[in-house]
């Protein structure tokens, strides 16, 4: 039941019984009207120093007139899309949220599922039938967005999440949003979930019919700066493009018609942040946010720069262009606000969910030691040191990226044989690029270790959905699926994958670069004292440094 229903149900009794309203709740003093939570797939944090000469709207704004912690990064192992976003929603780790990577091995039901999977939650489409299904429910935290909505003074309040991918919109959105929606390249159509409406929502529906995203077929790509502008070459040979040309200018017409090619391009491009943008700026239109007497909630999760990113990596044209091109996305929608919300009444949080590592061919051509390895090696490595002390079988279910899954009771066996749990850490560890690898009983308790790597991997921990072997690759080293045809990734806790921008704007904020200790599981507590309320049991702390004038008590960061 979602929220619109059970404010009709309240209505109904209240008139039914006859009795007096109690006295509303007025909203605290000096409480935001609007709190918008940016968050941009895959940025890096040296992407701020390395390209931010190039930024004129937008994101310089916020890096002129914000707060920005520019040693903010992620304490723990798995820097991946859904942890990320988990942990900037909740202001908890993976230790405590439980996404701890987009997708685990269920032991249970004997599959890998995602980490939105809900069968009983089937995905609505605007506009055309989708096959699938998605909710909140395996996340084991509350979401800012969750705590926002509950306080009494502001059960009217709405809030909006928007993204190209779903774990993104559903972990920032929340259990109760108005309104969480996501893209489907299948079939080029918005789509959101059971979970939270049963046909979709009118706002969402009337944008979409008339804003199809097939109005950008035949669209070309092409630099927003003068070529002289962009650092690096253009034409790398180590980019692996996928559905795009190597080399500016690309144009979206997939196999001739607007068909999946299309929309797998459209989506690796930056029409596909600007798009968002028009959403975001139709939402505060549409359903008045920050415009009334509560506190509202627009998420938006701009998921190009990590599609453009895997393909071309960090040093490619593509990647400069897509941060110009979202410098002007966000700066429009930052005039948009201060038309229709005004300056002193919303507040910007703007982070990342992960960075990515450096081609390991400029690694290399540079005399660093990089390269790429195969979940395919992991798994083999490790089955056949098991055999050699318990004879033939099958004793590895699945190698998911770090996460190594054994065959139920074997790593008890292990673990009663020191021989052959020995053997099998080594060879495991003897693969190409692992530096580490931790057994699932060594974690516990390991939050606050000392040794860096430990608490990493004990912090991206969650018993029942986490391996029970864990690797940590070696710095410039990192699993892909096919090491013949994958460009980049990330998901380690190296300093490429690990530190992102922090940054806070406008209402409440005091302007500055900041280098205290900072992390994105910051944000959610920082945000919530600004709207005067606490958030309990998180990771992160208030980042009180760059709050004006604001009481802090009881926000203090938690192992």
């Amino acid at each position: 039941m979602n929220r619109g229903t059970r404010t009709f149900l309240a209505v109904v009794a209240a008139v039914s019984l006859a009795a007096p309203l109690p006295a509303r709740k007025k909203p605290p003093e000096g409480a935001p009207k609007l709190v918008v939570l940016l968050v941009v797939d895959q940025m890096r944090a040296d992407y701020i120093t390395r390209y931010g000469q190039q930024w004129k709207h937008g994101l310089r704004r916020l890096l002129a007139e914000g707060a920005w912690f520019s040693e903010a990064a992620y304490p723990y192992l798995n820097t991946v899309t859904c942890a990320g976003h988990a942990t900037i929603s909740t202001g908890t780790y993976p230790s405590a949220h439980g996404m701890v990577l987009n997708a685990w091995w269920d032991r249970g039901l004997r599959k890998t599922i995602s980490c939105t999977d809900d069968a009983s939650s089937p995905l609505v489409g605007y506009g055309d039938s989708v096959r699938g299904n998605a909710s909140i429910r395996h996340l084991k935290a509350r979401t800012f967005a969750d705590y926002l909505i509950q306080q009494e003074w502001n059960k009217k309040s709405r809030v909006v999440s928007y993204s190209m991918k779903a774990r993104s919109a559903i972990m920032l959105g929340g259990r109760d949003p108005d309104a969480v929606t996501w893209f489907d390249d299948r079939k080029g159509v918005w789509v959101t979930s059971r979970a939270y409406t049963l046909a979709g929502v009118p706002f969402v529906h009337r944008f979409a019919r008339q804003n199809p995203v097939k109005r950008d077929w035949g669209k070309t790509w092409i630099r927003l700066l003068p070529e002289s502008a962009y650092l690096y070459r253009d034409d790398d040979p180590a980019e692996l493009p996928g559905g795009m040309t190597a080399s500016f200018p690309h144009r979206l017409t997939g196999n001739g018609k607007p068909d999946e090619a299309f929309y797998d391009q459209w989506r690796t491009s930056p029409f596909a942040d600007s798009y968002l943008g028009e959403m975001a700026r139709d939402a505060v239109d549409r359903l008045k946010l920050g415009q009334r007497e509560f506190t509202d909630l627009l998420a938006i999760s701009f998921s190009a720069l990590d599609s453009v990113g895997h393909e071309f990596g960090p040093r490619s044209h593509e990647v400069q262009d897509v941060l110009a091109r979202l410098d002007l996305t966000i700066g429009e929608l930052l005039d948009h606000l201060d038309s229709k919300v005004g300056a002193p009444n919303y507040v910007v949080a703007l982070s990342a969910d992960h960075g990515v590592a450096t081609l390991p061919e400029h690694i290399r051509e540079g005399g660093g030691d990089a390269g790429r390895f195969t979940n395919q090696e992991v798994h083999a490595r490790a089955e056949d040191a098991i055999r050699r002390h318990f004879g033939p079988g099958k004793y590895i279910t699945r190698a998911l990226y770090t996460d190594l899954y054994l065959e139920p009771e074997v790593f008890e066996r292990l673990a009663a044989n020191p021989e052959a749990m020995k053997a099998v850490l080594e060879a495991v560890g003897s693969a190409s690029g692992v530096q580490r690898v931790f057994r699932r009983d060594e974690l516990a308790g390991k939050e606050t270790s000392e040794d860096p790597m430990e608490r990493a991997a004990a912090l991206s921990h969650f018993p029942g959905r986490s391996g029970d072997l864990i690797l940590v690759p070696r710095a410039n080293w990192f699993i892909a699926g096919n090491v013949a045809d994958h460009s980049t990734t990330h998901g380690t806790a190296n300093w490429y994958d690990a530190r992102v921008p922090v940054i806070l704007y406008g209402a409440g904020i005091r302007a500055g670069k900041y280098g205290s200790a900072a992390s994105p599981a910051d944000m959610a507590p920082t945000l919530a004292v600004l709207c005067r309320f606490t958030l309990p049991g998180v990771n992160g702390r208030v980042l009180s440094e760059a709050l004006l004038s604001h009481a802090t008590a009881g926000n203090g960061r938690q192992p």
